[in-house]
């Protein structure tokens, strides 16, 4: 463990203090300043969400990456390459090249902002590490020789994973803010929901904390598409893209998840269980969606760029990026 882990869930969660008040096990009996189920944690209370800093996010200017880094050992999970390294302060940090490393480095300061958990992320345009062995297994074409790499996104390591949670069947499901996590998956075009995304982590108070920790298909398309390049991360599909499907006095419908593209079929068990997740964005109450919207509609625009200059986008991209991001919000506040 790094030597701040002790620290990584007060920042991680930014307000968990007061979150043990109670359970909350029906709409309406939730605790002011978190939504506790059994012993987990979903959402706490940003009281600051005005005066959030979006550029280092979760764990702020203090806790950045610090220079020179080795390399300790590759990881296979997923389908990005990563591999870990230790900082010189000791701290280990997942490095995730490709394609997912500027989304998620952007999409999770959003979720951070607005009281849901996420990890501490960082964007490094250049990063180089040293030991690097002479080939990965995964994404050897992206590091040069001298174990030098662009747009590698660095995560925190230490806490303890103990398992997934279930969009469909967790302690949380039907509250106001377990909607408002399905809204906010369709502002950032989120479509990757399978249930292996999401993570339950231990923290220092013993509760068990909820997140979602893979945010690296957002900002594209609003589905599995091809080529991954434009479904992840991409100013053009993200601005073209649909966002509400229907809208009701009861209820909204989303696009985000959408059906997979047809070329999915050449993995028929993967494109059908995606396609049975798109009731993630469908038939959400409209008093959820307004409080979302409530939350969002406290960043300013500056807040807003700072989430996407952090992930490294250039400056119209970051300026481009933000428009839609308010577009998203002003439409969510008008329904």
């Amino acid at each position: 463990m790094g030597v701040k882990t002790s620290t990584f869930f007060w920042l991680l969660l930014s307000g968990l203090s007061m979150a043990g008040s109670g359970a909350a096990a029906a709409a309406g009996k939730r605790s002011v300043d978190a939504v506790v189920g059994g012993r987990g944690v979903l959402w706490s209370n940003p009281r600051d969400i005005a005066s959030r800093d979006l550029y280092f996010g979760p764990g702020g200017r203090r806790d950045q990456p610090r220079g020179p880094y080795t390399f300790i050992k590759e990881d296979l999970d997923g389908s990005n390459p990563k591999f870990v390294v230790r900082d010189r302060n000791g701290v280990r940090w997942k490095v995730k090249l490709g394609v997912e490393a500027r989304p998620e480095t952007a999409a999770t300061r959003f979720v951070w902002a607005v009281g849901y958990a996420a990890n501490e992320d960082y964007l490094l345009r250049n990063l180089r590490v040293e030991n690097m062995p002479p080939r990965l297994r995964r994404g050897h074409k992206l590091i040069a020789p001298d174990g030098s790499m662009h747009d590698a996104r660095l995560k925190r390591e230490g806490a303890k994973k103990i398992g997934i949670w279930r969009w469909r069947h967790n302690p949380f499901a039907g509250t106001r803010e377990w909607n408002g996590l399905r809204v906010l998956m369709a502002v950032i075009n989120n479509w990757d929901l399978k249930d292996e995304n999401n993570s339950v982590y231990l923290a220092p108070a013993a509760q068990n904390v909820f997140m979602v920790s893979d945010l690296g298909a957002s900002f594209g398309t609003v589905g599995a598409s091809w080529p991954l390049a434009k479904a992840k991360g991409n100013l053009r599909s993200y601005s073209r893209s649909k966002f509400i499907r229907r809208s009701t006095p009861a209820s909204v419908d989303f696009y985000v998840p959408a059906r997979p593209q047809t070329v999915f079929l050449v993995h028929p068990r993967d494109f059908f269980r995606r396609l049975s997740l798109r009731w993630i964005g469908r038939t959400i109450p409209s008093r959820d969606v307004h409080w979302m919207a409530g939350l969002l509609s406290q960043l300013s625009a500056r807040q807003i760029q700072d989430a996407f200059r952090a992930a490294g986008y250039s400056p119209d991209e970051v300026s481009e990026f933000a428009s839609v991001v308010e577009r998203r919000i002003a439409l969510l506040s008008d329904l």
